[in-house]
Formats: structure tokens, C-alpha cells, sequence
């Protein structure tokens, strides 16, 4: 049959087998061709792989099998063993290799028609026959490394597609198209060690299928009349991969654990030719050498710092893998607490880590960075973090932009694999100018079908040519991504879940706008297209939490924002929080071996100690069998102390009220109760535009017995120029987005406006429920022009003038001059 063997895609197959051999017969999607491989049977311990080099047609298969049969008839004939949806690769422990096979398959999506599946079950076939078999020892460590192997369910968020590139952003399948066998070696490739054997025997990857571990869901909904299709896809990298207290921050290669890569994907769901877009974000583990010891008695144990005898240098490497990812600038969202003792630790070490990197770096491939915690700012209201997080999607967005480009129409369907979209030739960037300069220029030499590996009859149609020919105007300029945002926590589970909805919905009003199908490109919060995003980023926070922790996302913002009941999310965290600590006590030692064993990191050896005589399957976070770290380390405790000493406060350089913190001090969160409020931490975050000069002019001075004293420490939380270096810290203080912040200028009264004026029909924005009891309400005059700060239970809140404010029924609003609060 005269066709291109490498350029017919198998999507079906059936596994024959003899006394001596395994026989596999791959076949296309509409079983015009088939091929086949013959695995040896006789040397279990060696893989022999040959594939013939003939491409039979459906009419040949059966004289195929015949003639296969005919050939073993000595030995029994050959049998039908399943049929099954692409081989996962091979494993060996001790005894013979073992060939992973998909045998059920689930179609969850498709993009541009290209469908994408996930495994709905698996098996596992043994390459040796019962004559070999029993020529090999030690079976009941053999069957235990098969049982440890199990316990990795690759029927769980486990995905692949035969003709899209789905461990690739549709950007980079665009704009640096690849094939084969570099696809393989790609980070978010799950079966590259198994995969390895069969693709350097046979030079090809026709056999087998790339999984991806992640997330990924596709939905449509409509706007202006028309249907979306939006796709949001989460890639988890194999390198440094496993559990939640198993592997914590950088190793030696600059590798981090909980590397995820969010892309969500949107375009028209209409065939033919259609604009696309997609956005593309970052979540990882805190790039420093650090870890925590799983304890049964304890739910939270302490941060351990690791001086590994370096300036960083793991560090660094991890942001140079990041900038040869996505380039510049490489954005990082920072949200661990700085009241809390132990995750402060890590803030201040983090903190210094960025800023002796940036000294080595030219200006423009900065870091840029911002440490903010979300938690603090969350309490009380905890949707209020949003409208901030808000404000700093569209910041980060701004810096890197997204991606976007008009497809050329496909004038020809192919019997062979689909091949990516058209229309992006004279677009191309070269590699020496994709990361820092537009991707506009045109490329000459690249013909169409050196990009798609399809053009029309001729081969030489442009892609002007095919929007003229289609009667459709010519193509829109693209945009091009450049740099990324790079989100993490302690665990880069919940908060970082957070901070990237927020972020996708900045970017989803971005990406409509540039489709044509909103006019302006920023959505709120209340808008419907926001809830049914938020939906989406909860099930894959849901579903990254559970990969890595073992129970779902800690969701306590997301369902504020629905309007459950208060009960209802504490009852719901703390199950979650045991469902969590019993999975890393109990369960993750297990997962850990059977990752390391899937992923090659552990491979079994005769006469070398068993994974699980081992003092961690995990490979202490430290271990040279895994990672490559060196085995003795200092380690630090979070006790107060921290691994390098340092004048500088946690917040950088920041001081409160002109006294520097000092690096040890006690738990702030013991003793430090805030009031109970629907929204007493709107404006938490805003402390900073209060600390910096000081307070003074005391409106009312309250007697000894009316203040509760708080210890210095309990007061250092202050932002300012330590905390952030690409965005103006007192702008994000402010509430609300851009857009809320001009309905804001509009709707605000006028500061010189009479009360009466001012309070007619005005419902109050800050709603105080319950005030505590025995306390003053202390107003504060502030160095900042246009904000009123109030001084209640050692917490400075500072509002804007001009906000209504309720406090146990009475209403009052800041007003300016006076700086006090007026009844109303």
C-alpha cells in the first residue's frame, strides 16, 4: 500500500499471542491500514521489538492473522488476547518486562476536531510464557513491586490524544511546530521512561500514546448569540513529581515540586475557519531547599530550611527553566502568610532568594514579584480577596499578554493523522527572538505544509490566498504570550487556586474581547460568565489538591462567593483537613514508591536494597537516589530562628511604626483575635498605606484600661516597596478592579458634599455586626491623603473617605475634613 508509514495515525489495536511471540495490529481510525509489531516471548528479561515494515490493507488483515496462525501451528497457533487504545510503554523489576496497554478509553474533548481521551482502564501484560516464567526468582518481591506499581491509578485525571499535542499550549503547537519523538521529552510527557525502550527501538512513535497527568475540561456557553467552546487544561510536570510532605520546593536541577502548567483555550464553536486564543499561568512549590516531616500527631509540622552551601543557585536555575519556557518576565505571586511562624520563615528566605538573583540579572529579565498573603486579607470576608487578585491578573496580563491568532480555513480533510491548525507561516518567531520581542515578522522560506504538513493541491497556497479564496477578509496580526505568572503558597493547592481563577477571569475577558465577541475586556466578578469559570477552576483545584494531598481543594472563598453558610465551610474545611492529614500520614508513602517506580526514578536491580528497604520510597527529600541532593544538610527548625540571619524584616525592608522586627518572635495568630465582621478585612491589605510615617492626631486618646496592648510583633505586617516591584502597592490597597474603581470615582460622594447630601438613601459599603464589647473606636489621622484609618483590637484598618460604614446598626461615613466618622 503506497502511503507514508509515519504519517498514519493508530488509534486501534488488537493483541494476538503465541508460545513465543506477542503479535500487535494497529490500525487507523478508519481501519484502511493496518501495520504490525512482533514482540519476542523467547528472552522476557530483554526487550525485542520488531515492526514490519509492510502496511496492510483491511482486506489483508485477515490473511494476516492466517498466516501468523499458520506459522505457530506447531505450538498451539496464535490466540486473541484484547483489543486495546495504544500502548502506555514497558517496565521491568526483577523478573521479565511487562507491557502497559490502555483497554479502555473515555472521550472527554476534542480541540479543532482533534479528540481527546482519558484512560479509563488499563492493563498490565507479561512478556514471559509460562516456560520462561518459571526460570525466574524471587516472585513475592516481583508481585510486591507489581502491587506497589497499582498504586497509581491511571484510570484518575490521566489524558492523551492521538493527533493533538495536548502536552504542548496550543501557542507553541502554533507558532514552534514539532512531531515525534521530541514530544516525548517534553516535562508534562507522563510515559517517558516507559516509552523510552520502544521509541529507540523502533525509532518512531506510532505505538505508543503520551499521557498527560493533570486536569482537563471542555464546555460550551454562549455570549452575543454564540457558542464558546472553553477548555481549560492543567499539565502536571513528571520531574520532582509526587506527594504533598514527600517532595516540598527545589531540587539540585532547579526542578520543583506541584509544577503545574493551567492553559485555558478559547474559541468559536463553529467548524471552519475560526480565531483562537489562549492564556497560559504557572503554579509551583517555593523554589529554596526546604521540607516537612510527616507527623500523625501533629497537623501542621514544622517548615525545615536545608543550607545546601549555595547562593541560590537552585533557585536561579528554576527561574531560567521558567524564562526558557514561557520567557520574559517571569511574574511571581507570592501569597504565605507573614503573621503565621512558620510559613514567615520561608517569606523572608524567598524574599531574599529574588532579590540577590535580580543583582546578577540585566534589567529586563527582573523578576518581578509580589509577596502578599492571602490569608490575612481574607479574613473576615474572604471573597474581598478577589477584587485585589483582580487587579493583579490585569497587572500581570499587561506584562505578558496572551495569545491569539485567526485560523486559516482547511480546505482539505486527510485520511492520515490530523494535523495542527493553518494560517500561522508568516507569523513564526525564531528561537532567537521569541522570548523578548514581537512575533510579527514574516518568515519566508516556511511553506505551509512545512508548518501543517498540509496544503492545497499544489502546495503552494499562502494563507492570504486561502482567506481570498474563502471570501473571508485577511488574517488579524497575532499576539503572542510572553513570560508567565507564576503562582504558589505552601502547598499551591487552595490560595493558589484562588489567585488563578482570578487570573483566568482576567484573562477570559481579554481573550473574548479579542474574539470580538464582549466590547470591553474586562469581566466582574458578578458577571454569570465569571460564575461558570469559577466552576471550573474549583473542580481542578479540586482535582490538582487531591493528586498531590490527597482530598479536595480547601474552597473556603469560592463558596463564601456562592453564599454558603459559615458552618457549612468550616464543617466542610476541617473534614477536608482530616481527609488530608490521614492521606499523608497513611497513603502517600505508597503513592510516592509507585511515582518513582512509573517514572524511573527507582528502577529494582538484583542484589541492590529493595524500594521498600529504603529508609523513604519517597527518597527523603534529599536522597542522591532520586534527586541527586547532598545527604548532609543543616536543617533549621521553625522555632523563630532562620537559616541565614538578616536585619531585614518579613516584608522585605519594611518597618512599622520606625521599629525593625527582629527574625525571632512568637506566633502573632496566638492571642491576636480580629473582629467579627461580614467585611472588617476589606481594606486589611490597605495597613500599608497606614504604616510607612506613623499615626498620630489621635481624634480620641482612650485611657489604659480601653486599649488592648499587643506585643511589637504583632503589628509587622506592612507592605511597601520590599513587597512588590512591579505594581504600586498603595493602587492594589484600593478596592475593587479598574472598572470598579471608575464606577467607584463616579458613585463615591464628594467629600465636600454636607452629611445630608451625602447619606440620603446610601446603604453602608462596610457592615460591622458584632463591635466588641469594652472596646474604643480610635480614629486615626494618616500621612495618606484621602484615607481614614480605625484602630480596633491592635488591627489598623484604613478606609477611603467617603465609604459608608455600619457599626452595630448605627451608620456613619468617613468624611473628610474632620477626619472622624459622622452619624448619619
Amino acid at each position: 500500500m503506497e502511503q507514508d508509514p509515519e504519517r498514519a495515525c493508530l488509534r486501534s489495536f488488537e493483541l494476538h499471542e503465541s508460545e513465543s511471540s506477542l503479535y500487535v495490529l494497529g490500525t487507523n481510525s478508519d481501519r484502511t491500514l493496518w501495520r504490525l509489531l512482533k514482540i519476542d516471548r523467547s528472552e522476557p528479561s530483554e526487550l525485542v521489538i520488531d515492526e514490519c515494515s509492510t502496511v496492510y490493507t483491511e482486506s489483508e488483515h485477515p490473511d494476516l492473522l492466517k498466516g501468523l496462525d499458520d506459522e505457530h501451528r506447531s505450538t498451539g497457533g496464535v490466540k486473541f488476547v484484547t483489543k486495546f487504545y495504544g500502548i502506555i510503554g514497558f517496565i521491568k523489576f526483577l523478573g521479565p518486562y511487562y507491557m502497559l496497554i490502555i483497554t479502555e478509553q473515555k472521550k472527554i474533548g476534542e480541540i479543532f476536531g482533534h479528540p481527546v481521551y482519558q484512560v479509563t482502564r488499563t492493563s498490565m501484560v507479561e512478556l514471559a510464557n509460562s516456560k520462561t516464567r518459571s526460570t525466574f526468582q524471587n516472585f513475592k518481591d516481583e508481585n510486591r513491586y507489581r502491587k506497589i506499581l497499582n498504586a497509581l491509578d491511571l484510570r484518575k485525571d490521566f489524558f492523551f490524544s492521538y493527533s493533538y499535542h495536548i502536552m504542548r499550549s496550543l501557542q507553541k503547537n502554533l507558532a514552534d511546530p514539532q512531531d515525534g519523538w521530541t514530544l516525548y521529552e517534553t516535562i508534562f510527557v507522563w510515559n517517558e521512561y516507559l516509552t523510552r525502550r520502544i521509541r529507540n527501538c523502533l525509532r518512531n512513535t506510532l505505538w505508543t500514546v503520551a499521557l498527560v497527568h493533570g486536569f482537563f475540561k471542555q464546555d460550551k456557553f454562549s455570549i452575543s448569540g454564540k457558542d464558546i467552546m472553553f477548555t481549560l487544561i492543567a499539565r502536571r510536570s513528571r520531574h520532582y513529581a509526587g506527594t504533598r510532605y514527600l517532595k516540598r520546593g527545589v531540587n539540585e536541577k532547579g526542578r520543583v515540586a506541584n509544577d503545574v502548567e493551567t492553559e485555558q483555550i478559547v474559541y468559536e464553536a463553529v467548524p471552519g475557519p475560526t480565531e483562537v486564543s489562549s492564556v497560559v499561568q504557572n503554579r509551583g512549590s517555593i523554589p529554596l531547599f526546604w521540607s516537612q516531616e510527616t507527623s500523625k500527631l501533629n497537623l501542621k509540622p514544622d517548615i525545615i530550611l536545608h543550607e545546601m552551601q549555595n547562593n541560590y543557585e537552585a533557585t536561579e536555575l528554576h527561574f531560567e527553566n521558567l524564562r526558557a519556557r514561557y520567557g520574559n518576565p517571569i511574574i511571581i505571586l507570592n501569597l504565605i502568610k507573614t503573621r503565621e511562624r512558620r510559613e514567615s520563615i520561608l517569606r523572608r528566605e524567598f524574599d531574599k532568594a529574588i532579590k540577590i538573583i535580580n543583582k546578577s540579572l540585566s534589567e529586563e529579565n527582573h523578576l518581578r514579584f509580589l509577596h502578599w498573603d492571602l490569608h490575612q486579607n481574607s479574613q473576615g470576608k474572604p471573597t474581598n480577596v478577589l477584587d485585589v487578585l483582580l487587579k493583579v491578573a490585569f497587572r500581570a496580563l499587561n506584562l505578558t499578554e496572551f495569545f491569539y491568532c485567526q485560523v486559516a480555513p482547511n480546505s482539505e480533510t486527510s485520511a492520515q493523522c490530523p494535523t495542527l491548525l493553518n494560517g500561522l507561516d508568516q507569523y513564526l518567531c525564531d528561537d532567537n527572538n521569541s522570548d523578548d520581542t514581537e512575533c510579527t515578522e514574516i518568515v519566508g522560506d516556511v511553506s505551509q505544509e512545512d508548518i501543517s504538513g498540509s496544503s492545497d493541491s499544489s502546495g503552494n497556497a499562502t494563507t492570504e490566498d486561502k482567506f481570498e479564496n474563502s471570501g473571508l477578509p485577511p488574517p488579524k496580526p497575532p499576539k503572542f504570550q510572553k513570560g508567565v505568572l507564576r503562582t504558589n503558597c505552601i502547598d499551591c493547592l487552595d490560595r493558589t487556586n484562588v489567585a488563578q481563577y482570578a487570573h483566568g477571569l482576567a484573562a477570559l475577558g481579554h481573550q473574548l474581547h479579542a474574539l470580538g465577541f464582549i466590547e470591553s475586556p474586562e469581566l466582574g466578578l458578578e458577571a454569570p460568565l465569571a460564575h461558570h469559570l469559577m466552576h471550573f477552576y474549583e473542580m481542578m483545584g479540586d482535582t490538582l489538591a487531591v493528586q498531590y494531598s490527597g482530598s479536595a481543594a480547601h474552597n473556603k472563598v469560592f463558596s463564601a462567593k456562592r453564599g454558603h453558610l459559615k458552618l457549612f465551610i468550616q464543617s466542610q474545611e476541617f473534614f477536608r483537613t482530616l481527609q488530608r492529614h490521614y492521606s499523608n500520614t497513611c497513603i502517600d508513602a505508597n503513592k510516592q514508591a509507585a511515582i518513582n517506580l512509573f517514572l524511573g526514578y527507582f528502577q529494582p536491580q538484583q542484589e541492590k536494597p529493595a524500594l521498600w528497604e529504603l529508609e523513604s520510597s519517597a527518597g527523603k527529600h534529599n536522597n542522591n537516589l532520586f534527586d541527586g541532593h547532598p545527604s548532609t544538610l543543616k536543617r533549621v527548625k521553625s522555632d523563630g530562628t532562620i537559616l541565614h540571619e538578616s536585619n531585614a524584616s518579613i516584608s522585605g525592608s519594611g518597618r512599622c511604626h520606625n521599629e525593625q522586627l527582629s527574625a525571632s518572635q512568637p506566633d502573632v495568630q496566638n492571642g491576636f483575635q480580629f473582629p467579627t465582621s461580614e467585611s472588617d478585612s476589606l481594606h486589611e491589605n490597605d495597613i500599608s498605606s497606614a504604616c510607612g510615617s506613623g499615626v498620630a492626631h489621635l481624634r480620641y486618646t482612650p485611657t489604659a484600661s480601653d486599649v488592648l496592648h499587643v506585643p511589637r510583633a504583632k503589628v509587622e505586617y506592612c507592605h511597601d516597596s520590599g513587597d512588590s516591584n512591579f505594581l504600586d502597592l498603595e493602587w492594589l490597597s484600593t478596592s475593587g478592579n479598574s472598572s470598579d474603581e471608575r464606577s467607584i470615582a463616579t458613585s463615591t460622594p464628594d467629600a465636600n458634599l454636607s452629611n445630608e447630601n451625602v447619606i440620603s438613601g446610601i446603604t453602608p459599603d462596610i457592615m460591622v455586626r458584632m463591635w466588641p464589647k469594652n472596646m474604643k473606636t480610635i480614629l486615626l489621622k494618616c500621612s495618606i491623603r484621602s484615607y481614614l484609618g480605625i484602630l480596633c483590637s491592635g488591627l489598623i484598618t484604613v478606609i477611603p473617605f467617603g465609604t459608608k460604614i455600619a457599626i452595630t446598626g448605627i451608620q456613619y461615613v468617613a468624611s473628610f475634613p474632620g477626619w472622624a466618622l459622622t452619624r448619619i
